[in-house]
C-alpha cells in the first residue's frame, strides 16, 4: 500500500517554529518528552491487562529500548505500549494544535507575549524531537488482536505522510537521524546522564542497549510500611549526591483538596554555601514519577531551604514545556502542608536532644531566619530554637521555654549576650554582674542571631534584654568595698568624660562590674557589639553611635585615678581614661588605631620599671 500524504491542521510550521526556538530551554528534554510518551503507553497495557489478555503480544516485556549509533548519528527509542491506529496516529500526531492553532497564533500576535506564557494547553511534546532531527519516522501498530501496523513520517514543514506496513509486535518505535548540532545525544554516556536526571523514576524500565538505566525505583510511589531505612539511605544519597547517610526523614502520601507524595530528608552535615542567595536547595518536583523540576523554590519556605528529596503530585497545572510550573491554589496548598510536617517531623526530632543538638548544630542558623518571616508557625519556631548560655557546656543547648524554668521570681527579662564565639561572650566585662548573681545569660554566637533577635521580642510574656545596654535593670548589690563615691566618684567621672568628649555619649558608675575597670554599653538607641560589627560588613559607611562608659568604681585602678585626679596628675588621668577606653574598644573588636594604644601601654611599662 502507497503512503498517503496529509497537511497539518493549522499552521503547523509556525507552531513547530515556536516549539523549537522558545518552548524548551533544553534541547535534552525531547528524550524525556518520548520517554514519558512511551511510559504513557505501557501504562494503558498494564492496566488493560488487568481486565482482558487479549491483546497483541500479551507476553512482551514492558520496558522503554534506546539505541543509537554514534557514527551514523542515528537514534530509535521503542516501547511495547498500546501503539497508535491510523485514525490515532492523525489525530495525536498529525492535528497537533487542532482548532486552537489559529486563536493561539492570532493572541501570541496581539498580545506580544511569549510562546511560554501562552503555549500551556497545548499538548506538543512529541515535537521536540524536531529540536535535533530533520526528519522523523514512527512506526507503530495497536495493542488490538487485529490491528494493523503503520508507518508515520515528516519533516515537520506542513506535511506528513502514513502507509501501511507489515509489524509482528504491537507498539510504537520512533526513529530519525540527528542533526550535527545535536550529536552528542547519539552516545549511551549522554543519554544515561539524561534519563538519570529526568525519567529515572518512570514506572518502567529504561534500557540503553544493553545497560538498565534507571536503577533506583521511586521509593515515595510504595507505602511507608515496604520502603526500610537502608533503601531511604541509598536513595537519599542518589538524589542528594551526599556520601553520608541522613540525619531525619519524612515519608508522606497526601490524599485530599490536593494530593501528592513526598519523600524528604534532613541532611546529617550543611553544604557548602548554604546561605549564599544562588544556593540550591534540591527540592525536586515531579510530576507521576517524571522530573519536572529541580530546586523547586515554591514547595518549602527560605527557612527550609535545606531539607533535600521530591514531591511527585498530577494536581499543578503545568505549561506544555513541563519546565515552569504555573502558579496556583494548589501549588501554596501543598507548600502550607510540607510546611507543617517538616515542622513536626523537626518537634519529634527534639525530642531526641543528642540529635537535634547535632541538626541545630549545623542547620540553626538556617532555621532561625524564619522568624522574621513566619507569622503562622512562628510560635513553632520559636520552641524549636536552641541557644547556648553561661548555665550550659560548650556546645550544648538550652530552650527558652528552659530558661523561664530556672529563672528567679523577680527576674523580668530574659538576658542575652551576641558574641562572635563562646569564649569571647564568656570574658565579656558585662557578663559579670549575671556570674555573679547566679542570672543566666542566653548566648547569641550564630552570625544571624544579631538579625533575628529583633523578630523574637519576647517569650511568655517576658522581654528579650541584651546585657549590653545601659538601662539595663540591675539590682545593686549594696556598697562596694572601698568604692569611690560621693562628690570624688562624681568629680572623676566627669573628668574622664571631658577627656574623651564625643567619643563616649556618656561616662557612669557602673553597677554591672565585678572584676573589670570599665566597659562600653550602648545607650537607647544604640546598638550591642555584636549587631555593629554586622552592619559594618553590610555596609562599609556605616557609623556607629558613641557608647556609654561604665566605670566600676571599686577596681584597684578606678581608685588610684581618683587620687591621681585629686592630686591634679591631669597628664596621666588623660592617659589612663583613654586607655582604659581603648581597652574597652578592644574587647569590644572596634578599636581601628591599635597602635596608638600599643604606643600608650608601653609607655605605661617604661614607667612602671624605671
Amino acid at each position: 500500500m502507497s503512503a498517503q500524504e496529509y497537511e497539518y491542521k493549522a499552521e503547523m510550521q509556525q507552531l513547530l517554529h515556536l516549539i523549537i526556538n522558545s518552548l524548551y530551554t533544553h534541547p535534552e528534554v525531547f528524550l524525556r518528552e518520548l520517554i514519558s510518551n512511551a511510559s504513557d503507553a505501557l501504562s494503558k497495557v498494564r492496566f488493560r491487562l488487568l481486565t482482558d489478555k487479549n491483546i497483541l503480544n500479551p507476553d512482551a516485556p514492558l520496558r522503554v529500548n534506546i539505541r543509537v549509533d554514534s557514527k551514523e548519528q542515528t537514534f530509535e527509542i521503542e516501547d511495547a505500549g498500546c501503539g497508535m491506529t491510523h485514525d490515532e496516529l492523525i489525530e495525536r500526531i498529525g492535528t497537533v494544535a487542532s482548532s486552537g492553532t489559529l486563536e493561539f497564533v492570532k493572541t501570541m500576535k496581539e498580545s506580544g507575549k511569549k510562546a511560554d506564557d501562552l503555549i500551556g494547553q497545548f499538548g506538543v511534546g512529541f515535537y521536540s524531537v524536531f529540536m535535533v532531527a530533520d526528519e522523523v519516522t514512527v512506526e507503530t501498530r495497536h495493542m488490538n488482536p487485529d490491528s494493523k501496523g503503520y508507518r508515520w513520517r515528516s519533516d515537520g514543514k506542513g506535511k506528513f505522510t502514513i502507509e501501511e506496513v507489515a509489524l509482528k509486535n504491537r507498539g510504537t518505535t520512533i526513529s530519525f537521524k540527528l542533526k550535527d548540532d545535536f550529536k552528542e545525544y547519539a552516545y549511551d554516556y549522554r543519554l544515561k546522564s539524561i534519563i538519570e536526571k529526568y525519567s529515572n523514576f518512570v514506572g518502567f524500565d529504561i534500557y540503553v542497549g544493553k545497560d538498565k538505566v534507571n536503577t533506583v525505583s521511586a521509593l515515595w510511589q510504595k507505602n511507608r510500611e515496604e520502603v526500610t531505612d537502608e533503601e531511604k539511605k541509598e536513595f537519599y544519597k542518589f538524589i542528594s549526591h551526599d556520601f553520608g547517610d541522613p540525619l531525619d526523614g519524612l515519608h508522606l502520601s497526601i490524599e485530599g483538596a490536593v494530593n501528592f507524595k513526598a519523600l524528604l530528608f534532613v541532611p546529617e552535615r550543611a553544604p557548602m554555601g548554604m546561605f549564599r542567595e544562588e544556593f540550591e536547595r534540591s527540592l525536586k518536583l515531579y510530576s507521576n514519577r517524571v522530573f519536572i523540576q529541580d530546586d523547586c523554590r515554591e514547595l518549602l519556605p527560605e527557612y527550609l531551604r535545606y531539607i533535600r528529596g521530591v514531591v511527585d503530585t498530577e494536581d499543578l497545572p503545568l505549561n506544555v514545556s513541563r519546565e515552569v510550573t504555573q502558579a496556583s491554589p494548589a501549588m501554596r496548598k501543598i507548600n502550607s502542608i510540607l510546611t507543617d510536617k517538616v515542622l513536626k517531623m523537626h518537634e519529634e526530632m527534639s525530642e531526641d536532644e543528642e540529635k537535634y543538638a547535632k541538626f541545630f548544630g549545623e542547620f540553626g542558623g538556617i532555621l532561625k531566619t524564619g522568624l522574621n518571616v513566619e507569622m503562622k508557625h512562628k510560635d513553632r519556631l520559636i520552641d524549636l530554637l536552641r541557644f547556648e548560655s553561661t548555665k550550659t557546656e560548650a556546645g550544648k543547648y538550652t530552650t527558652l521555654k528552659a530558661y523561664l524554668e530556672g529563672m528567679a521570681e523577680d527576674q523580668e527579662e530574659i538576658y542575652y549576650l551576641t558574641s562572635e564565639h563562646r569564649k569571647l561572650a564568656e570574658r565579656s566585662p558585662n557578663i559579670e554582674y549575671f556570674k555573679k548573681n547566679g542570672i543566666e545569660v542566653l548566648l547569641l554566637l550564630d552570625p544571624v542571631d544579631p538579625f533575628i533577635i529583633q523578630f523574637l521580642g519576647e517569650y511568655e510574656g517576658k522581654k528579650l534584654k541584651t546585657i549590653e545596654m545601659a538601662d539595663i535593670d540591675l539590682k545593686d548589690d549594696g556598697e562596694k568595698k572601698d568604692a569611690v563615691t560621693g562628690e570624688k566618684a562624681e568629680s572623676l567621672l566627669s573628668a574622664i568624660k571631658t577627656i574623651l568628649g564625643d567619643k563616649v555619649e556618656d561616662v557612669v558608675e557602673s553597677k554591672r562590674l565585678v572584676d573589670s575597670a570599665a566597659t562600653l554599653v550602648a545607650g537607647d538607641s544604640g546598638m550591642d557589639a555584636q549587631t555593629e560589627r554586622m552592619m559594618k560588613m553590610m555596609n562599609q559607611d556605616f557609623q556607629a553611635s558613641a557608647k556609654i562608659l561604665e566605670i566600676n568604681m571599686s577596681h584597684p585602678l578606678i581608685r588610684n585615678l581618683s587620687r591621681q585626679h585629686e592630686g591634679k596628675n591631669q597628664d596621666l588621668l588623660e592617659s589612663c581614661a583613654l586607655q582604659i577606653f581603648e581597652g574597652a574598644l578592644l574587647l569590644d573588636g572596634k578599636l581601628e588605631q591599635k597602635s596608638d594604644f600599643v604606643s600608650r601601654m608601653t609607655q605605661f611599662m617604661v614607667q612602671a620599671t624605671s
